[in-house]
């Protein structure tokens, strides 16, 4: 890959720093139609990761993605943690089957987010974090075999927001939203907005040594 897995500790910062300054706006969000506990437990599986990032910044891809899926599952508790475990345990696992080069790259992705939506039994349009995770997903491939770095990346930013907007006039038909119902609708998912929190502040970091 372009990148090594020593930027893990800018990366990992960077999601921090992200997560921790929209936390009241996620927190609203996840009380309008959720546990109202998702940036708490987020956080918790992010300061793990900040404990560990020197660590991780040694390993290979591979062993990184295997780890850090392993450490989010382990401290974050509750369904994001397992979702968000799931995604970087498959990776790891997707990793040995394809090469690490761009489009290797789209499909170990693609083969992640299918694993979430196993574990969570879920698609696309059920007001989750996979109205995220899928069309990133789904550009990173169609984008696989263009020349220019920097605007993939830039369209995958674009295509994260487009996402988690989407959510906002979903049904939801997953997890403690689902029981509103209609009343569900007009609000933003608060897991597809980390998502696309979390996506963009790591394009930002890979922006700046691109």
């Amino acid at each position: 890959m372009t990148y090594s897995a020593s930027l893990l500790p800018d990366l990992i910062k960077a999601v921090a720093d992200t997560i921790d300054a929209n936390a009241d706006e996620v927190t609203a969000l996840d009380q309008a139609i959720g546990d109202g506990d998702h940036v708490i437990n987020l956080q918790r599986g992010i300061t793990a990761l900040l404990s560990q990032a020197e660590e991780l910044s040694l390993l290979d891809w591979p062993g990184a993605w295997q780890k850090v899926g392993m450490t989010l599952m382990s401290t974050m508790g509750g369904a994001s943690g397992s979702l968000f475990g799931t995604l970087f345990v498959a990776m790891s696992k997707a990793s040995h089957q394809h090469a690490l080069d761009r489009q290797g790259f789209a499909e170990i992705v693609n083969e992640a987010v299918d694993a979430v939506k196993k574990r969570g039994r879920a698609e696309a349009g059920e007001k989750t974090m996979l109205d995220v995770l899928v069309p990133v997903a789904e550009a990173l491939t169609a984008a696989s075999a263009e020349a220019d770095l920097c605007e993939v990346l830039k369209k995958l930013v674009e295509v994260a927001e487009t996402g988690v907007e989407s959510t906002r006039d979903m049904i939801a038909t997953k997890g403690r939203a689902s029981f509103l119902e209609e009343r569900s609708r007009g609000h933003v998912d608060a897991g597809a907005k980390t998502s696309q929190l979390m996506i963009s502040a790591v394009i930002d970091q890979l922006l700046k040594v691109a």
